[in-house]
């Protein structure tokens, strides 16, 4: 029996996360990272409008992805450890179409909802490294260049820079309030090399090619912002 691709992505496309839910994250992330801290965003008009993108972030600090959700220019949904879905923050973070991931294993559910975000036009965060770190895109993971190849979709690499330099007296686990956090949006690339092949080979290739773009994007923001 031949399968429908139509019907298969229709299903893909359903199983996305709410785009409504993002946007009304984006506003949240908006109001809180705007009223707590002085975001200076860059290169902001670099993120292509419409369709699919993939961004890519560096993570230091918790409020990276937050952060990032209020000052891009498009509703994001983010790759989010389920470890972070605990007591009332799950529901909330379901609600504004956000993906919980299993990093035990291969979840195959929330590769299928961030796929579905992609099919359907959306922007998805990944922190390519896979867990919080230096920030500086010293090893990655391989999750980045499969839903890059996979989905055609390219790739926008944004460096959160600021968010570790210094404790806040209030809360120690946040920068000081009204404090600058640079976030700077670098060049979409395509990280496929044209040929739409998903083999292991092609996957260590597009990932070593993420991380040389990741990296010299996180240098050039730093000499730009003085960081």
């Amino acid at each position: 029996m031949r399968r429908d691709p139509g019907r298969r992505a229709a299903r893909q496309v359903s199983a996305a996360p709410s785009p409504r839910g993002a946007a009304v994250g984006r506003r949240i992330g908006i109001g809180l990272m705007y009223g707590l801290w002085k975001p200076r965003v860059l290169g902001a008009w670099k993120v292509p409008a419409s369709g699919p993108v993939i961004l890519a972030v560096n993570h230091a600090h918790n409020i990276d992805g937050p952060m990032v959700m209020g000052t891009a220019p498009r509703p994001t949904h983010f790759l989010i450890k389920k470890e972070a879905y605990v007591g009332p923050l799950g529901p909330f973070l379901e609600g504004i179409g956000q993906v919980k991931v299993d990093r035990a294993g291969t979840d195959r559910t929330a590769i299928t909802r961030a796929l579905g975000v992609l099919e359907n036009g959306g922007a998805l965060g990944i922190f390519p490294e896979g867990t919080r770190g230096e920030g500086d895109f010293a090893s990655l993971r391989a999750g980045l260049a499969y839903f890059a190849v996979r989905s055609g979709a390219p790739v926008v690499p944004v460096a959160v820079l600021g968010s570790t330099e210094a404790k806040g007296r209030l809360v120690k686990g946040l920068p000081p309030l009204r404090s600058r956090v640079d976030v700077v949006f670098g060049s979409a690339f395509d990280a496929g090399d044209g040929t739409g092949r998903r083999t292991r080979t092609a996957l260590d290739e597009a990932t070593a090619r993420i991380q040389g773009r990741l990296t010299a994007h996180l240098a050039d923001a730093k000499r730009l912002t003085g960081r």
